[in-house]
């Protein structure tokens, strides 16, 4: 970074930035834990040697923030992928089932914005299609925040819940299916497009959004025709805005895409199997007839059902974290093991 040269590619410059922030992130607790446990054997020697009971437990109270701290540093190595420490785009895909599984789209984007606020992390709905009645047939987030992609990563799936309907007369129980997934939000350099490979279409935007959102052409919808991929992007007033976004979500969703074939080809090496497999199932949400949230990786499971939804999500992405690390852990209702609760 002292090189007089350093400035002139920016965009090298922030990767370089970046990754220093998250060595730093490291290193120094790292400097703090050692030179505390340091501190700690002198004081230990200190108390055997005047036999000092007070002094033991003030080590002991120490030992006990020094545990933790190193525990989070050690989710911190888990984030240590090329991108972790991106933003990302969240986005959300009712299943079938019509306006119930629309909802449940719904509650998920609820779920999620209000667990990236609690972060601290910015959020921002960039396309939506609304349902006519209720909730989203799809929704897309874009999540501003320091290691956004790297936390969520693990969201990636189908989410299950089971409930009495609200739009069921006869209060019957469904069940109702929506799939998250999350990509890195990537610089322009990060992957090449060929713009023949793109068929780009305006329309007019659906739902709810002024006389100008629904009586002009501003909507805009890219398919990537070598991929597949189709992004929308509708939620801007400017097609030009619009078509900015959609390109920034099609990038993004490439790179994803890339990144999931070279784990894919990772784990057909080495004989294992792959990590995340898209479309499974990973975790479930019962609210009737009784309340209960578990992931099916982890075991890690809650009766708190209802501070899932509003945005409690940590101890979750914790341990899929530790999941990745081989120390399956779950603290939700007082069971650290993250072994099933038997009923």
């Amino acid at each position: 970074m002292n090189n007089p040269s350093f400035w002139e590619n920016p965009a090298l410059a922030r990767d370089v930035l970046t990754r220093a922030k998250y060595l730093k992130g490291l290193l120094e607790p790292q400097d703090d834990i050692l030179s505390r446990l340091d501190a700690a054997d002198e004081m230990l020697t200190l108390a055997a040697d005047e036999n000092e009971t007070s002094i033991i437990d003030d080590i002991g109270a120490e030992a006990s923030r020094t545990i933790a701290e190193i525990d989070s540093l050690e989710l911190k190595l888990v984030l240590s992928g090329k991108y972790d420490p991106f933003n990302a785009y969240l986005a959300v895909q009712a299943g079938a089932g019509g306006t119930e599984s629309c909802d449940w789209a719904a509650m998920l984007v609820r779920m999620y914005s209000r667990y990236a606020e609690s972060r601290g992390w910015k959020v921002k709905l960039v396309d939506s299609s609304p349902n006519e009645e209720a909730g989203f047939r799809s929704a897309t987030l874009f999540i501003e925040g320091d290691f956004v992609y790297g936390y969520l990563f693990g969201e990636i799936g189908v989410h299950r819940l089971v409930r009495i309907s609200p739009f069921d007369a006869n209060h019957r129980r469904h069940t109702s299916f929506a799939s998250v997934d999350i990509t890195p939000e990537v610089e322009d350099r990060e992957i090449e497009i060929d713009p023949a490979d793109l068929r780009i279409e305006t329309h007019r935007s659906s739902g709810a959004g002024g006389q100008h959102v629904n009586m002009t052409d501003s909507a805009v919808r890219i398919i990537h025709v070598p991929s597949g991929i189709v992004v929308n992007c509708q939620d801007e007033r400017s097609q030009h805005r619009n078509r900015d976004i959609a390109m920034k979500i099609l990038r993004s969703r490439l790179v994803a895409l890339k990144e999931k074939e070279r784990q894919e080809e990772l784990a057909s090496l080495s004989g294992e199997k792959a990590l995340i497999a898209w479309g499974s199932q990973i975790r479930s949400y019962v609210l009737q007839p009784y309340q209960m949230v578990k992931d099916l990786r982890t075991s890690c499971e809650t009766s708190q059902a209802d501070d899932v939804l509003n945005g409690k999500l940590d101890p979750f992405i914790r341990s899929f974290l530790r999941w990745r690390l081989g120390r399956n852990q779950c603290t939700m209702d007082g069971r650290s093991d993250g072994a099933p609760r038997k009923e």
